[in-house]
């Protein structure tokens, strides 16, 4: 996590300057990795899942759960909005609801369409910095620590569903000793060493417990939406572990990564493996149609800070 920090701190600070045709070239190198590294993972995924059982299980979907999959997705959108303007309100940048909205959109748009460039975080720290003449590097770990707000949420939900798969022979006692555990050292290393982000740390992160739980709920209308009638653990349980697997920033958008580890997992679990597979598939298609909409603030920027106060009306003194 230190490494991952310090390479994304170092980027946020790329940003803010110039770059130089080395960074240039190497953006471009990044680029084609991550383009191979997904096709790679896909093709292997492939060669053990016949695509067409997947395109089958797509065609023949139940498209009013799939809509209701895509809105509560859109929904865990909006409050990841939400709760990252927790984070901002730490360092005493007080943002408009809207315009924070449309930024993370727009954000979602890089990370998901445009994986070779600066990335939906880097934008945010670019744009904040230029315009609010913050420090890049406190723009960052207020985004960090918004993405360490879903780990921890993730990490919550898993001990739970834990406590629900047989398979899984571990005392519940375990699991929830060591989040507990790790959440008071999570905890005590920010207010010892961040202290300015824990203003609304515990407020921040039951919105990020809603997020996560908004997503988790979008693979349960997938799975109605596949006349799912089984066990759901199995398959939550995999989804939040692949968003674990997707933190390493190795394929397009986590793509590839996603359908490995369910496929890998439905040798441990009790999951249909076509249907393992279809999940993060369907999950990532309903992920880019949300990210689509924040084109809309490429083509028209202008309508981004839109009605916003005077920059000095966001700062706080």
């Amino acid at each position: 996590m230190k490494d991952l920090a310090q390479a994304e701190e170092d980027e946020a600070q790329e940003l803010v300057a110039p770059k130089t045709f080395k960074q240039r070239l190497w953006s471009i190198t990044k680029l084609l990795l991550k383009f191979a590294v997904t096709s790679a993972l896909l093709y292997y995924v492939f060669s053990k899942v016949p695509l067409q059982k997947v395109k089958l299980r797509l065609i023949h979907a139940n498209y009013w759960w799939m809509l209701a999959a895509l809105l509560c997705f859109f929904a865990s959108m909006v409050m990841s909005s939400w709760r990252l303007s927790s984070f901002f309100k730490s360092i005493k940048l007080k943002l408009d609801p809207r315009f924070n909205f449309r930024l993370y959109l727009l954000g979602l748009f890089y990370n998901f369409l445009l994986p070779g460039g600066i990335g939906g975080d880097g934008y945010k720290i670019y744009l904040l910095n230029k315009t609010y003449k913050l420090p890049a590097k406190k723009v960052f770990w207020a985004i960090m620590f918004d993405r360490l707000s879903g780990l921890w949420a993730i990490g919550l939900i898993t001990v739970a569903l834990i406590f629900l798969i047989p398979q899984i022979d571990i005392h519940i006692g375990i699991p929830l000793s060591i989040f507990i555990a790790a959440t008071i050292i999570y905890y005590f290393v920010a207010y010892k060493f961040f202290r300015d982000y824990t203003h609304y740390f515990w407020q921040a992160h039951l919105k990020a417990l809603a997020v996560q739980s908004l997503q988790v709920t979008a693979i349960v209308f997938i799975l109605f939406g596949q006349d799912f009638t089984g066990k759901f653990s199995p398959y939550l349980l995999s989804f939040l572990i692949s968003a674990l697997a997707t933190i390493i920033p190795i394929s397009v958008g986590g793509a590839g990564i996603r359908e490995t580890v369910f496929q890998q997992l439905t040798k441990v679990f009790p999951m249909d493996m076509d249907l393992a597979v279809f999940l993060p598939i369907s999950f990532y298609l309903i992920s880019i149609i949300v990210a689509l909409s924040g084109i809309y603030y490429v083509i028209r920027p202008s309508r981004l800070e839109e009605g916003l106060p005077k920059t000095e009306d966001n700062l706080e003194n």
